[in-house]
């Protein structure tokens, strides 16, 4: 999953810093082409190729740009650019998860975008996504691709067990889960305990982690207690599996969805590619996607995700010109039409989703529950929380603690984090 906040040796971020570029090649005419540094974090084997390509076409636009590719697993990405940018050597360009965007813009490691090439672009992009992007009235980062989550499921096995659409609340998942186990003998569901995939409870009672406006930590407020209550009960009865609390469990869900062992499970378009290789999903459209249930309050919510470009403010004005060039072919139309086409991952841009990228069920399944995407609050701080959150609910789920003792840690936990908060 690439979702969460990683601890990583201070060893390894440093030998992947002098890697970076970071202003020190002064790239004049003179001397030759400009050598920025970029460091992708898409997945290396699925992904990584088609911007390895991108890269080709604009060095062979750009005579007097080289880009160095720098692929990084997402999982250390994070703490191995703050280890960089603190120590001056960072790359020119990150691929950026959202919910760093505004983590490193406040530490000053970012250069705002507004008014720059990379931003010339600005009114194709999804507004929402822009917002995003912004920290204290600035953007710090052009959107590359977006995600959210949906209930991905079997449309043959729902078939078989004589259910023709899917469930739109959690009871009606509880409900078809039953009849799946009963008629097509598998697995109805599968959830995660990890704190990101738990988001989507929470938007279903109209609350989340926190209160960013209010600053007031909200994890244990009887709205979260009963978002909460109703994840917990999706690990247990007829149908349900129960909860794996295992360091693996992401690729146990994941292998049992493409392989047809559960009818369905809460994932993200990453893994489009991924259903696609499974037994299950050779008939691509046999993969169903549908907004996530709704909870009580009868809305239904999943968190937004993705990518942006941002470029490093520690380099010098030779390899932020280049870097700013970069980013906006890389986030243009034609680039982003590429990516979607190749790695099934959702363009940011309208105008990226043509006839041809919207042929593929996955991307045409995911854009339409686009809608039910609820933005993160601009607050730095606000993916971190996730952090203490999914310790708190794989021991919850794994029977080691009870509900309201998991939460008033977490509340414990965050409050830590962000100190300035009332709970």
């Amino acid at each position: 999953m690439r979702r969460g906040i990683a601890a990583t040796a201070l060893v390894a971020s440093f030998a992947l810093a002098a890697t970076a570029c970071g202003g020190s090649d002064s790239g004049n005419k003179a001397s030759g082409p400009v050598t920025i540094t970029w460091w992708d974090t898409s997945n290396a084997t699925n992904e990584a190729p088609t911007y390895k390509a991108l890269v080709s076409q604009f060095e062979a636009a750009n005579k007097d740009i080289k880009v160095k590719y720098v692929n990084v697993p997402f999982d250390q990405a994070q703490n191995k650019f703050d280890t960089a940018a603190g120590s001056k050597g960072a790359p020119d360009v990150l691929r950026s998860e959202v919910g760093w965007t505004p983590a490193f813009a406040k530490k000053g490691y970012f250069l705002p975008l507004d008014g720059t090439e990379a931003l010339a672009d600005q009114s194709k992009f999804r507004s929402n996504l822009i917002e995003q992007a912004k920290y204290d009235g600035k953007v710090y980062g052009v959107p590359l691709v977006t995600d959210t989550l949906a209930l991905v499921y079997n449309k043959a096995i729902f078939k078989k067990a004589g259910i023709t659409t899917p469930p739109k609340t959690w009871d009606e998942l509880k409900a078809d889960s039953a009849k799946i186990d009963s008629k097509a003998k598998v697995y109805g569901y599968w959830g995660s305990t990890q704190a990101y995939y738990a988001q989507t409870f929470l938007y279903g009672e109209g609350t989340d982690t926190v209160d960013a406006t209010a600053k007031k930590i909200t994890v244990n407020s009887a709205p979260a207690k009963k978002a909460y209550g109703t994840w917990l009960s999706l690990f247990k009865g007829q149908g349900l599996h129960k909860a794996d609390t295992t360091a693996d469990a992401y690729a146990h869900i994941q292998d049992a969805f493409v392989n047809g062992k559960v009818a369905s499970i809460i994932q993200g378009p990453w893994e489009i590619t991924n259903f696609y290789k499974g037994s299950a999903f050779k008939d691509k459209s046999n993969l169903g996607i549908a907004t996530v249930p709704a909870g009580s309050t009868g809305k239904a919510g999943a968190p937004t995700g993705g990518h942006n470009l941002s470029v490093y403010a520690g380099s010098d004005s030779a390899h932020q010109k280049a870097a700013l060039k970069f980013v906006n072919f890389m986030t243009s139309a034609k680039s982003q039409t590429e990516i979607a086409l190749k790695n099934s991952t959702l363009p940011t841009r309208d105008d990226a989703y043509t006839a041809e990228v919207k042929a593929d069920p996955g991307i045409a399944g995911f854009q339409t529950v686009l809608p039910a995407a609820q933005p993160r609050p601009a607050l730095p701080e606000y993916s971190s929380l996730w952090t203490p959150l999914d310790t708190e609910l794989t021991s919850i789920a794994g029977g080691k603690e009870s509900l309201d003792k998991g939460l008033s840690n977490a509340e414990l936990a965050m409050a830590k984090l962000v100190p300035d908060f009332s709970k």
